[in-house]
C-alpha cells in the first residue's frame, strides 16, 4: 500500500531512484542537487540497491561515464545542477546522438555569474536543444511520479532518447511536501527491465557505436533523432496516463487550469504554476475570467496541444524563468508566439522574465501580470512585448 510521508524534493528523488534500483548511477554533488546524491551513497552503502555507484570528479565524467554504462546495456540515472549541467554540455550531445536512454535529474539553479545558488531555469534551457526531452516538474509528488515515469519513456523503443527532469532548487529540491510514496514492488512492476537495443558488451553481435559520420550520411543521422524526439510526445502522454490508471495521478504534455473559457491566459513551467493558480481563483471571484496553462514537456515541444488550448483567448502572457542574452524575450515566449503565428493564431502575447536567481514570486506579483495583460486584451494590441517582473532601478 502507498505510504503518505513528507518529505523534499531532493528526498523524494532518491527515494523513487532507489525504488528504480537502477543498474549504475554516475554522479558529482552541487548544490541544491546534493541531497539527492548523499541520499543514494547512504542506500548504497546500506545495500538496499544493486547498484554500482562512480564517484566521479566532474559533471563532464559523470555524463562521460553515464554515456558508458548505458551504451554497454546499464540501466542510468545521474543528478546535477546549474554549472554541472554546463560542464555536461559536450556530453549532453553525445548521449541523444548516441540514442542512451539516460535520466538526469537537473535541480534547476542559475548560471554564474554573479554566483548564485538559487533558481532559475537558465541551466537547463541551455541544454534546450542538445536532444534531450525535458520534463518540468510543478511539486514535489509530481518530481517523484516523473523520475519513475522517466525510465519507461527514455527506454521505450520508440524513443530510446536521454530524459531531463527538471525541479525547481530549493523551491522544490529542499521544501518538505506531502509525498504518497508507492511500494517498491510498484514502482519496479510499473518500470520494467531494461531490454537495451545496443550494448557493446555482446561478444558474439559486437556493435559500432560512435564511429565517424561522412557528410553524406550525418543529415540523415540528425533527421532521424529529430523525428524519434517529435514521436516522443505521444509516448510521454502513453506512460503519463498509464501511470495515472495504476496510481491515481496522470500526467500529460500541458496542464491546463480553468483555461476553457478563459480570456486571459497564462504560461508558465515549474513550480509558479501553483502560486498562479491561487490568483487565478482570486481573479475569477472577482468576474475576471482567467486561467492558466503549464508546459509540462518542453522538448519535443507540444506546439499543436499549447496552440489549441490558447487559441480564442484575448490575450496571453508568457512567464519565463530564464532570459536569452541579446534575444528578444525568453525562450519559451518565443516557441509560445512561434507555434501562435506558423499556425495563423494571431494574439497578443506578452512576455514577463520572472525570478531570476531565486527572487521570489508572490502571488501579487502574478496578479500585476494579470493586469497588465487585461490592458493588453482591451487595447487589442502588446504595449510592450517583454517585461521584467519585480525587477528594481529600471522601468
Amino acid at each position: 500500500m502507498p505510504r503518505l510521508i513528507g518529505l523534499t524534493g531532493d528526498g523524494a528523488t532518491a527515494e523513487a531512484m532507489r525504488q528504480i534500483d537502477p543498474d549504475v548511477v554516475a554522479a558529482y554533488p552541487i548544490t541544491p542537487q546534493t541531497e539527492i546524491v548523499e541520499r543514494f551513497a547512504e542506500f548504497v552503502a546500506d545495500g538496499l540497491v544493486n547498484t554500482e555507484f562512480v564517484a566521479v570528479e566532474s559533471e563532464h565524467s559523470a555524463m562521460s561515464a553515464c554515456c558508458g554504462s548505458s551504451a554497454a546495456g546499464a540501466r542510468t540515472i545521474t543528478c546535477t545542477s546549474s554549472q554541472g549541467l554546463a560542464l555536461m554540455h559536450e556530453v549532453l550531445y553525445i548521449a541523444a546522438g548516441n540514442r542512451l536512454p539516460i535520466v538526469l535529474i537537473n535541480v534547476n539553479r542559475t548560471l554564474s555569474a554573479p554566483l548564485n545558488i538559487h533558481c532559475d531555469h537558465s541551466d537547463s534551457m541551455g541544454s534546450r536543444d542538445s536532444g534531450w526531452i525535458q520534463l518540468y516538474c510543478e511539486n514535489v509528488q509530481e518530481v517523484y511520479d516523473t523520475v519513475i515515469q522517466a525510465v519507461r519513456i527514455a527506454e521505450h523503443p520508440q524513443v530510446m532518447l536521454p530524459v531531463m527532469v527538471n525541479l525547481d532548487g530549493f523551491v522544490l529540491s529542499h521544501s518538505v511536501e506531502r509525498l504518497e510514496l508507492l511500494d517498491d514492488e510498484q514502482v519496479r512492476e510499473f518500470v520494467g527491465p531494461f531490454q537495451p537495443v545496443v550494448d557493446l558488451l555482446d561478444l558474439e553481435h559486437p556493435p559500432a557505436l560512435g564511429a565517424l559520420v561522412a557528410p553524406e550520411f550525418h543529415f540523415e543521422h540528425k533527421y532521424a533523432q529529430w523525428l524519434a524526439t517529435d514521436g516522443a510526445r505521444a509516448v510521454i502522454e502513453g506512460v503519463g496516463c498509464e501511470f495515472g490508471e495504476r496510481f491515481g495521478r496522470s500526467y500529460g504534455l500541458l496542464d491546463l487550469y480553468r483555461l476553457e473559457d478563459a480570456e486571459l491566459a497564462l504560461v508558465v513551467l515549474g513550480s509558479t504554476a501553483g502560486t498562479a493558480r491561487a490568483v487565478v481563483d482570486d481573479l475569477r471571484e472577482r468576474g475576471i475570467r482567467a486561467g492558466t496553462l503549464r508546459i509540462r514537456c518542453f522538448r519535443p515541444f507540444p506546439a499543436d496541444e499549447i496552440v489549441g488550448a490558447l487559441q480564442g483567448k484575448k490575450a496571453v502572457a508568457v512567464m519565463d524563468r530564464a532570459g536569452t542574452q541579446g534575444g528578444e524575450g525568453g525562450p519559451v515566449f518565443g516557441e509560445v508566439r512561434a507555434a501562435l503565428h506558423t499556425r495563423g493564431v494571431l494574439l497578443p502575447v506578452i512576455n514577463y522574465i520572472y525570478g531570476l536567481g531565486g527572487r521570489d514570486v508572490p502571488a501579487a506579483s502574478v496578479a500585476r501580470v494579470f493586469t497588465h495583460l487585461g490592458q493588453v486584451a482591451e487595447a487589442g494590441k502588446v504595449d510592450r512585448a517583454v517585461n521584467y517582473l519585480d525587477l528594481r532601478g529600471w522601468n
